[in-house]
């Protein structure tokens, strides 16, 4: 066969297979469910003003590289080529490690310890706490905090040998130490490595623990209140059904499922209206055989935790809203539960709670303080930075004076992901005259 008609049948079939993302998309949509991200929408000629959409171009690349046919396959393919041939990720949030392991590329930090908080922003974050079991007791209410460890924390073997920790204190290490002799603060990294287990705790090819590890959880967090924790039932029994986050992330067409473990156990509680889904932002159970009522502040490790915590409260709350809306738990038991990657967020954000007043004496007024006020329900949210820290922070509006949190509001101070040890915020009873606002601070 003449060599010409080959190359232009080869050039024919290379140029046709490059055409099949393109001619099939109308027919293949994509789905950005697994990949736990919003794909690119596509973009318009004009903006909203009517004008020319001089990034049209750019927007539609993006568009198109993430809606072509086929791409989640050839996604997959990638992912498990280097996977298994290189041992490394095509996607920067997912680590592969040995075994089938993956871990959460956001834990990076933490595991190799190069981006600790300072000992002010840990002093900050248990001056913080401090103030919210302060709170919680004067209101009749006892409070618990705890940590879940990154899965990196807890099974370090598996990740990559290349990944060395820095020889000094992690995060976790760090507060876990500074709070030692508080009565509130539960060790959970203690909790799960002293517990008796055939399997591990945390999923391989997920970020968070299984429903074994939230039950062991569970126990230690009703131990420390001095309970009885929900029964386990006579068996736990093992189904791959888990839909790992981290396997979807960078094998999104396949039906990547991981292990997961059941109780036998017969819950009773219920939900309290509208309920979508354990990762909703509320829920409110109730149990008729619980006891107390129970407020747990969240993330993402309290979905599995959730129903054996429900289970032992006669009614029970669980927010994933951030602030923490702590007004008003009378008589309650207030648990606030944070995964280690997130701690840095507890000198972030004050919790909605009146700000505990205070004495002025000995503290020296600092003029040079940047102070911001707005309205937040019945509060007058006042937050800003002062020049120095490592000092307590005092707010006096209308003749009283108030210690506010160590926090920075990196957001509202429009420095979203910036850290700052010099910040302040606290919620102050609503006011006609805002202010008349004087920020004072004593060592």
């Amino acid at each position: 066969m003449n060599k010409n008609i080959l190359y232009r049948l080869y050039s024919a079939a290379f140029i046709g297979i490059c055409l099949v993302p393109a001619v099939c998309m109308p027919f293949v949509k994509a789905d950005s469910s697994k990949e736990k991200r919003r794909l690119a929408e596509l973009p318009k000629i004009k903006t909203e003003d009517g004008e020319i959409n001089t990034e049209f171009f750019s927007q539609f690349d993006d568009w198109f590289s993430e809606h072509f046919a086929f791409r989640q396959q050839m996604v997959t393919a990638d992912g498990r080529l280097m996977a298994s041939a290189l041992g490394t990720s095509p996607n920067k949030d997912v680590i592969v490690g040995s075994d089938g392991w993956l871990y959460y590329g956001e834990t990076v930090s933490d595991y190799l310890r190069s981006d600790t908080l300072s000992p002010q922003g840990i002093r900050n974050i248990v001056h913080n706490l401090d103030l919210i079991d302060s709170y919680c007791s004067s209101i009749g209410s006892q409070f618990i905090f705890t940590c879940a460890p990154n899965k990196n924390t807890l099974y370090p073997e598996h990740m990559p040998k290349n990944y060395v920790p820095a020889h000094k204190m992690s995060n976790f290490d760090m507060l876990s130490s500074a709070l030692a002799s508080r009565d509130y603060y539960l060790n959970m990294k203690s909790a799960l490595l002293s517990a008796e287990s055939s399997m591990p705790l945390y999923h391989k090819t997920d970020t968070h623990w299984n429903n074994m590890g939230a039950y062991v959880g569970h126990t230690a967090i009703m131990s420390k209140l001095g309970r009885e924790s929900c029964p386990a039932g006579e068996n736990w029994s093992i189904r791959n059904d888990r839909l790992g986050d981290l396997a979807a992330m960078i094998y999104p067409a396949e039906d990547a499922k991981d292990a997961q473990v059941y109780s036998d156990h017969t819950f009773t509680y219920q939900y309290q209206g509208h309920f979508r889904a354990l990762d909703d932002i509320s829920i409110q159970t109730t149990n008729e055989t619980g006891q107390g009522s129970l407020a747990m502040f969240r993330d993402s490790y309290g979905e599995a935790i959730l129903p054996y915590m429900a289970e032992c409260f006669n009614t029970a709350s669980f927010s994933r809203a951030v602030p923490y809306n702590l007004s008003g738990l009378n008589d309650s038991t207030v648990i606030i539960e944070i995964v280690e990657r997130n701690l840095g967020n507890l000198q972030k954000y004050a919790p909605m709670m009146p700000a505990p007043e205070a004495s002025a004496e000995g503290a020296a007024v600092r003029a040079d303080a940047d102070i911001h006020t707005e309205q937040s329900g019945s509060y007058t949210h006042v937050f800003g930075t002062i020049s120095e820290s490592g000092k307590r922070i005092l707010i006096t509006s209308g003749g009283k004076t108030y210690e506010a949190f160590n926090c920075f509001e990196d957001k509202l101070l429009g420095c979203e992901g910036e850290t700052n040890d010099c910040g302040f915020s606290a919620y102050l009873p609503l006011t006609e005259d805002i202010n008349d606002i004087t920020i004072s601070a004593t060592g």
